[in-house]
Formats: structure tokens, sequence, C-alpha cells
């Protein structure tokens, strides 16, 4: 149960970090550096995931269960969803989902949330494997990671990363908020993106090492 709680708790706080921060151009330090935070706090117990990509990924790798995997995802998504009611109790307004640019072919918002969560989740498998496991640069090279990558697409797709993330909040606001905009018209970017960007990053991580796996 502890490993869960961790999972709830990282979550719970990182989507917090990005809704009540989204729109400020300091938003991917704040988030970045949470991020960061948190894999120190929860890594030893629950490999502090935080993103189903992430989750998928070391599913792929046999690093989890389908069970905890399943587990894991759904906790996600109900921290999500509790970090973007969070956001909409202290301000009441549609301002903490990610929205792409609209005024770009919304390709381009995809092709972003892809690569970025790639390299996010490539970098998370590489610095926390097992011969790395003693290191004390782990979480600071994910935030890292996750600082730049949200800088370099904050005006594209802003940032996600994350199909929880994306799907907690966009579900709240489509349950508790005014605005007339449609976020689930846009949704499958930070659904389909994130994930492909996993799956892809646990596929290059096992040929990169497969003498080693």
């Amino acid at each position: 149960m502890k490993k869960y709680l961790v999972e709830l708790i990282g979550t719970f706080f990182l989507v917090t970090t990005f809704a009540l921060t989204n729109g400020s151009f300091l938003a991917p330090v704040a988030v970045g550096s949470v991020f960061a935070a948190l894999i120190y706090m929860g890594f030893t117990i629950s490999g502090a995931h935080y993103n189903p990509a992430t989750t998928i990924a070391m599913f792929i790798l046999k690093k989890i269960s389908l069970k905890d995997s399943a587990i894991y995802i759904l906790i996600q998504l109900i921290a999500s969803f509790a970090g973007a009611f969070c956001y909409f109790l202290i301000w009441g307004r549609n301002m903490g989902i990610p929205r792409p640019n609209m005024e770009i072919n919304i390709i381009k918002p995809l092709f972003v949330e892809t690569i970025f969560t790639f390299i996010l989740v490539l970098m998370y498998l590489f610095v926390t494997e097992k011969k790395n496991a003693e290191n004390n640069y782990y979480g600071l090279a994910i935030g890292l990671t996750l600082i730049g990558i949200g800088i370099a697409s904050a005006n594209i797709s802003g940032g996600s990363f994350n199909p929880a993330l994306a799907l907690g909040t966009m579900s709240v606001d489509k349950l508790f908020g005014s605005c007339t905009c449609t976020p689930f018209s846009y949704g499958w970017i930070y659904l389909t993106g994130p994930f492909i960007g996993g799956i892809v990053a646990a596929l290059t991580f096992k040929f990169l090492k497969k003498e080693e796996l």
C-alpha cells in the first residue's frame, strides 16, 4: 500500500503545481523543481512514476507487474483529478489545463508531446537503472530534463508529457468549469503523444541495453 500512496501523493502535487503555474513563464521551472523533489521522495518506495507513460515503459521492460501497472495508472488518474480540483477550488476558473497553440497545425503539438515524453522517459530509465541505484543525481537529472522540455514546448503544446495530468485537468474543467471551450476536442494530443513517446522510449532503452537486460 505504501507504493500506491506515494504515487497518489506525488502525482497530486505534480498536477497541482502544473495547474497553479500554467501560463507563467516560470511554470516549467516550478514543475521541474517539484518533480525532482518528488522523485527523490518516492523513488525507493514506488519508483516515483507519477505518469502513465513511465508506468507503461516500466511494464514493457518487465520492471513492474500488470496488476501494479493498472493500479498505478488508476491512482495517477485519481490524483490528477484531485490536483486539478484543488486548483479549481482555489481559483474557480479554467486556466490549469494544457492547451495547444491553435495558430499552428495540430500535428505539431502532437509531435512535440511525443518526442519530449520520449526523452523524459528515456532519461528516467537510464538514470534510475540498477547499476546507478546509488547515484545522487537521478532526481536532479530528470527534473532538469522536465524544465528544459517544458520551456521548449510551452508555446507549442503547453508541455504536459503526462496522460494522467491532461485527463485529470480536462475532466475537472469539463465537470466544474465555466469555460465555453471544449478541452477534450484536443485532449487526444495529450493522451496519444505521451503514450507513444513512453512506448518508444522503452523499446529504445531495451535495444540499447539488450546485453545487460
